[in-house]
């Protein structure tokens, strides 16, 4: 090429490389960048010779490029990095006359390696890439002020073009269309672009007609495009092309981005300097009217700007993203991250939904953003302002975001769908491809939700999720009663059985997976999945949630798939895998398949089948070696149990003795021994009662080893002799485990009385003992010398009420009897029995103790009093220090936030072990720091002393609390005093009951009101001097109780007015 290099010049960041370049007729400015070892020519601007332009970067700005000509012409160019990767993730390259084609779902390759190339005739300057309804074109904007327009084929044909390079010629027009820039495109042949006129380097390769001549400034203009050559499939059309200006709209400000509108077709949305957003229509220009709100216009200007649909289950909306050149990401009005490096987006849907915001910031963090978190207003609370916290804990935990390993890397792209990839190129231009965790999960998800059980299960297997997540998304219920539909899709009885040995208990939604599968779009979707099932059974139990999902599995291999070998492998894992081990009835269709060989009668069914010898050792693969011969035992098969043993590799003297032994003995003792042996004791004792009398006193050994199996003895046996010695056996076990009242009911039924009284004894229920008495018929004398020792017991068991029952009834000590009720504080009957038997000198005796009880309250009472006075100040004081500490360590605890994790987190635990009481210091983390052998022992020392108030201890509060409210009126307390008051008006002590009921009320307000007051300031965190008081609250606790069933106690006829 016959061209000079007048001026050579890097910009301040040394990774542009700009010239002037003399060429013939005309002066090009070029700007070159280096990545992965090749010299990309990005841009082309051409200006004519007379103009003699020359330019300069800007000292500060990277990517601004100031250009003058001799006629006093100055232009400021401000390039942006364009991510040419289109919907369907196909990279498109510009280096100079050339576009250089990738296909990233195809081939990962990264520049300047390609699949193939588009050469143009000079250097591309814009591109702009159309794929919908099957058509995929692309146009391009070259530097002399020619369009040129490309069919290619579906990608899936690509392939084929691999190494190729084609040639695109320019588009015929009859009037020259200018230079433009932010070129899209509008419909499949209709091309939207910001043309400008007036400048030297618009006017350079076309003279402008006289229209054209007056035209100045910026203007929207469509280009409608036709093809005068057939497309042929498979191929690419490249010439043939006509463009012509169909529409043109002046424009009053500087245009900043277009963007195409997905909701609508033929619109844009084209964003003017400093942020104002409007919509474009093709043929009516730019509506100012109806799109002049928040969510479509930005606060600031923004260079890279997209316009995606949202929404999943709810009506689709648009919203509007743009990321300014100082990093911060808008959506409409707000900023969404402040930090952001690059962005792109993410959809698992077929209609292009957009569901997922992919964004890097310059702190190297990739974040995975979910559409609904944005648009329910969730991101400060689940992304932490796209920050690094540098807290280690919290970065373990967290699960929003990844770490990008190589410095200064940024989104490209993304592969949608059930891919879930994003593509990240590196500061030397490679390409890397990532999966993140959370976009795995939402295609899964994805997939479950439209029932795609088959791909669903891929993506598990390719990326090693658990597969409990296809079992736990749907549901129980739901994939119990998709099971067919699922093994049907799968079809492949490997991956079946994959699935099936990887069935847990455990809930991986809720606990693995649960910060992926938790935002709202989930469980919007998570509904339209189970809406079919509303109504299935919802009695499942979720414990058994293995055998189940097993259990319908195995069902549906038996419907769906047809018999052979590998089928039956896969029903075996279903048994061997359930929980428990279905080991029996795996080993019976071993048997089943063993009989088939054994017989050699051709069964047509042995063909389907795999080997008896196969399918066992398949069974001893996957279970216990021990478990499988247990289960072959317990199928009372000698023979089966013998292969199993001999299949696991046991030596023979282990087994061969003991299979001998069992097959000299009758059936039923083998099923027996065998059942001992299996601990199946239920079993062995039907085998053992069948085998006969003679080994009655096995089973009555067997019933005593196991006593739960005393109620299945009473049912086989039916001689009453032998029922009898059942029962007796069965009430010494009771007897033996303390239930003694059980015990003696059995006793009975054996008719065992002397073993009866003796439990009735041991429970202390003297009236079944007096009973059984009565049954054995003992004396007169010898029911009396059993009712005083049972009088003496009760006494000394603190029973005094109990045995002055039976002084009365039993031993006719009327004296010893009213003692006993006085002592029981049983005042009402004491005094009934006196003047039953009209005796003055015991109502005397009665009058006295009654007395001396009332006066003994009325002091304890006000004592009690005076207790709760002092203990309420005492709380009230700690309480108060309490608080003035607290308000203390806040403040200084401001400062502590201001340090490392590490250091924050020792001081709060050094605060942690103070009181208002501690007398040591905070010097070290030593301080506060107690070996584990301390602190067990300090436990130990305070359970001790736990009913003790120990003043300045940090539990004094607590203590303080507990004991007022251990003061309080028992139950038993409240029926003694009514008991005390009536018996006082009995006695024409009149004024006395007044006093002692007077005094028990004083005291109970005033403990209640005392409790009232602890508990709001305990759950306050000031104390009122004027609010908080004892006077305040006693008020408050007669108005609120004056006729609760607390004060059921009082006698009315001495109520206060």
């Amino acid at each position: 090429i016959d061209a000079t290099v007048e001026l050579l010049k890097w910009n301040c960041s040394s990774d542009l490389l700009a010239a002037v370049v003399r060429c013939g007729n005309y002066d090009s400015v070029k700007i070159w960048f280096f990545s992965n070892n090749h010299w990309y020519l990005k841009h082309e601007i051409k200006y004519s010779r007379k103009d003699g332009v020359r330019f300069m970067w800007d000292p500060t700005k990277s990517q601004q490029l100031i250009c003058w000509s001799l006629d006093g012409q100055v232009t400021v160019y401000k390039f942006f990095w364009v991510t040419a990767v289109t919907d369907e993730s196909n990279a498109l390259v510009i280096d100079g006359s050339k576009i250089l084609v990738t296909p990233l779902p195809v081939f990962l390759m990264p520049p300047p390696m390609y699949l193939f190339s588009l050469n143009f005739p000079s250097a591309v300057r814009e591109v702009a890439f159309y794929s919908m309804n099957g058509k995929n074109r692309l146009a391009a904007l070259l530097s002399n002020g020619c369009l040129c327009v490309a069919e290619l084929p579906t990608p899936d044909t690509w392939e084929s073009l691999e190494g190729k390079e084609f040639s695109v010629e320019p588009c015929a027009s009859a009037t020259p269309l200018g230079s433009f820039v932010h070129l899209i495109w509008l419909d499949s042949h209709v091309l939207l672009a910001v043309s400008h006129h007036g400048f030297n380097h618009s006017n350079c390769y076309f003279q402008p007609s006289s229209n054209e001549d007056r035209l100045l400034g910026f203007y929207l203009q469509e280009i409608e495009l036709s093809c005068s050559e057939d497309n042929v499939p498979g191929l690419l059309t490249c010439s043939g092309w006509h463009a012509k200006v169909s529409y043109r709209n002046l424009l009053e400000g500087l245009v900043i981005g277009v963007a195409p509108n997905p909701a609508k077709r033929s619109s844009a949305f084209v964003q003017f300097d400093g942020g104002e957003v409007f919509e474009y229509t093709s043929k009516l220009g730019i509506n100012k009217l109806d799109f002049k709100h928040d969510e479509l216009r930005f606060s600031s200007s923004c260079p890279w700007m997209n316009v995606v649909l949202v929404g999943v289950t709810e009506p689709s909306k648009l919203l509007l993203f743009g990321l300014d050149d100082m990093g911060r990401l808008h959506v409409g009005r707000k900023i969404l991250c402040s930090n952001c490096s690059s962005f792109s987006f993410y959809s698992n849907l077929a209609d292009n939904v957009i569901t997922h915001l992919i964004l890097a910031t310059k702190q190297d963090l990739l974040f995975i953003v979910d559409i609904g978190d944005i648009l329910h207003g969730e991101l400060e609370l689940t992304y932490e302002n796209f920050i690094h916290v540098g807290n280690k804990r919290r970065e373990e935990e967290n699960i929003n975001f990844i770490n990008i390993w190589e410095r200064g890397a940024k989104v490209v792209g993304v592969l949608h769908g059930d891919e879930a990839a994003v593509i990240l190129q590196t500061n030397r231009g490679n390409l890397e491809c990532i999966y993140p965790r959370k976009l795995v999960l939402a295609s899964i998800v994805n997939a479950l939700n439209r029932r795609r059980f088959r791909d669903a299960l891929l993506m598990v297997r390719r990326h090693r999720i658990d597969f409990n997540v296809i079992v736990d998304y749907c549901g129980l219920q739901v994939f119990i009663q998709l099971a067919s539909e699922f093994v049907k899709q799968v079809k492949n009885l490997s991956y079946i059985t994959d699935f099936v040995c990887a069935i847990k208990h455990e809930n991986v939604t809720e606990k693995l997976y649960k910060k992926f599968l938790s935002p709202p779009s989930c469980k919007e979707q998570k509904d339209l999945l189970t809406n079919d099932f509303k109504g299935s059974d919802a009695s499942l139990d979720a414990n058994n949630k293995v055998s189940l999902v097993l259990l319908a599995i195995r069902r549906a291999l038996d419907e769906q798939v047809p018999e052979s070998p590998a089928r039956e492998l896969c029903i075996l894992t279903t048994l061997a895998r359930s929980d428990p081990p279905a080991l029996e009835e795996a080993l019976e269709r071993v048997k089943v398949i063993r009989e088939m060989e054994l017989s050699g009668s051709g069964d047509p069914r042995q063909v389907n089948c795999p080997s008896a010898e196969e399918a066992l050792k398949h069974l001893l693969w996957l279970s216990d070696p021990e478990a499988v011969f247990e289960a072959a035992l317990g199928l009372y098969d000698l023979n089966l149990a013998a292969i199993v043993a001999l299949n696991s590799q046991r030596d023979p003297k282990e087994f061969l003795p003991f299979l001998q032994e069992l097959e000299r003995m009758p059936d039923l003792l083998m099923r027996y021994n065998i059942d001992l042996r299996l601990h199946r004791f239920e079993k062995a004792l039907k085998h053992i009662v069948s085998a006969g009398e003679s080994h009655f006193f096995d089973c009555m050994n067997l019933m005593k080893k196991n006593p739960q199996l005393f109620p299945l003895g009473l049912k086989l046996i039916t001689d009453n002799t032998k029922r009898g010695q059942v029962l007796e056996a069965w009430g010494d076990h009771l007897s033996d485990e303390k239930c003694f009242e059980d015990a003696a009911a059995t006793y009975l039924c054996c008719t065992n009385l002397q073993k009866a009284l003796k439990a009735y004894r041991e429970c202390g229920n003297w009236s079944g003992m007096l009973t059984v008495a009565g049954l054995m018929k003992l004396g007169k004398n010898e029911v009396l010398q059993l009712a005083h020792e049972l009088s003496e017991e009760l006494q000394a068991l603190g029973k005094p009420g109990e045995a002055a029952k039976i002084a009365l009834e039993y031993c006719g000590d009327i004296n010893g009897g009213i003692n006993l009720l006085i002592s029981a504080r049983d005042w009402e009957e004491a005094l009934r029995v006196a003047f039953l038997h009209s005796k003055e000198d015991l109502v005397s005796v009665v009058k006295n103790a009654v007395l001396e009880c009332a006066s003994s309250l009325i002091d304890e009472y006000k004592e009690g009093l005076e207790k709760v006075g002092k203990y309420l100040a005492r709380y009230l004081a700690v309480r108060q220090r309490r608080l003035l500490l607290a308000a203390k360590l806040q403040s200084e605890e401001r400062s502590i936030n201001d340090l490392d994790d590490d250091t924050a987190s020792e001081a709060s635990s050094t605060f942690s072990g103070m009181s208002v009481y501690t007398k040591g210091t905070r010097k070290s983390s030593a301080a506060s720091t107690a070996s584990t052998t301390a602190s067990r022992a300090r436990d130990t020392r305070r359970q001790r002393s736990r009913g003790k108030i120990r003043p300045g201890s940090p539990g004094e509060e607590m203590a303080l609390v507990e004991h007022l409210k251990g003061m309080s009126l028992t139950a038993r307390a409240k029926q003694e005093l009514k008991s005390l008051l009536v018996s006082l008006v009995m006695l024409g002590e009149e004024e006395t009951a007044r006093k002692v009921q007077h005094v028990g009320e004083n005291f109970q307000l005033s403990h209640m009101a005392a409790v009232r007051l602890a508990e709001d300031t305990l759950s306050d965190d000031t104390i009122n001097e004027h609010g908080h008081t004892l006077e305040r609250y006693l008020q408050k606790v007669k108005t609120e109780l004056k006729d609760s069933d607390a004060f059921s106690w009082r006698c009315r006829v001495f109520l206060s007015p």
